[in-house]
């Protein structure tokens, strides 16, 4: 079995010292081997080769030279209440089968479910992006991208569904805003779908402004419903490029983002809006997702310090993926 490149921080360590001098942000790369042992069955697309594909693409790249390598400790059930039911949190942490149980996933709808490793999962997910969170507001990191998984802006308050949990950048916001006292936090929500997780549990939150496109109709059939104030719902068709796309975060956006001037971004980085991602029919380009990830980095620049902390959300045709996340990292990183 090949050792991840989080392990190797010494190693790592001499090419982190050179980019220091070279390039002016610093960009954690979170991730950990627990993010590949949650899996819903061969036939699932949500998989750890997800994350495999990541790590190889990176590590061949020009970026892994330029990345501070980093892992992070489980999250607690009291990090996660912070977001979710108490109910919610039963209901995963009871159902995961016994790694000795003839039954080898525990079905929670028809496309979302439980093996023996979800729980540990889940925790480590949800535990490196608030990892992320301390990174960045200490200043050990300008910014830092999570590849983790289960992913999580489909899971609410209450239910875990659409692939989805524990919602992992909610849980970084509230995490945020109970250690660090933050007043504003920006939420930008680029995945395919619809982050219906994250809006219900803060739809009408103004300390929470959201941002997000998402293909519609189409799962989860919801968004366009009078969404509050704080929630900048975006509904698109399925044959939508990006030059629509860069409309709508130049004319809505970035507006409402300078208006509220966040003190650290956070990131729902789906990459299924790719071209070449056959779970949805919109029309993006790697060459896109670098675009809008250097929108959110200057308003990051002007108003939270550069703060910001991606955690990956979907993307499931594995070369669209490595690509569109070596031109996010390449545009939090400084190469480009």
């Amino acid at each position: 079995m090949r050792t991840p490149p989080w392990q190797h921080v010494i190693q790592a360590s001499r090419k982190a010292a050179f980019c220091k001098i070279v390039f002016d942000m610093k960009t954690a790369f979170f991730s950990h081997d627990d993010c590949k042992l949650h899996e819903m069955g061969a036939w699932h697309p949500e998989a750890p080769s997800r994350l495999q594909a990541i790590e190889d693409a990176v590590r061949q790249s020009p970026v892994a030279a330029v990345l501070d390598w980093r892992s992070g400790p489980l999250a607690t059930e009291a990090d996660l209440a912070r977001v979710h039911t108490t109910d919610a949190i039963y209901r995963i942490r009871e159902n995961c089968p016994s790694q000795r149980s003839e039954y080898a996933h525990f079905p929670l709808d028809a496309d979302t479910g439980l093996n023996a490793h979800s729980w540990q999962a889940a925790l480590r997910a949800a535990g490196l992006s608030m990892s992320a969170v301390d990174a960045v507001m200490q200043g050990e990191a300008d910014n830092a991208f999570c590849a983790i998984r289960p992913p999580g802006h489909h899971a609410s308050a209450s239910q875990s569904m659409g692939f989805c949990l524990f919602n992992n950048v909610a849980i970084a916001a509230r995490y945020a805003q109970a250690r660090y006292g933050l007043k504003r936090i920006a939420i930008v929500d680029f995945d395919v779908h619809h982050g219906n997780g994250t809006e219900d549990i803060f739809s009408g939150d103004n300390s929470i402004l959201m941002a997000g496109f998402f293909q519609h109709p189409f799962y989860p059939y919801c968004g366009t419903e009078f969404p509050a104030e704080n929630m900048l719902n975006t509904p698109v068709d399925a044959s939508t490029d990006g030059e629509v796309i860069r409309r709508i975060v130049n004319q809505s956006w970035l507006p409402a983002m300078q208006r509220f001037r966040p003190e650290l971004i956070l990131i729902s980085a789906g990459f299924d809006a790719h071209r070449d991602d056959e779970m949805a029919q919109m029309c993006l380009t790697e060459t896109d997702y670098a675009w809008m990830t250097q929108q959110i980095l200057q308003v990051a620049q002007k108003y939270a310090s550069g703060r910001i902390v991606s955690c990956l959300e979907g993307g499931y045709n594995l070369n669209a993926l490595s690509k569109s996340v070596i031109a996010h990292l390449s545009v939090l990183t400084g190469l480009s």
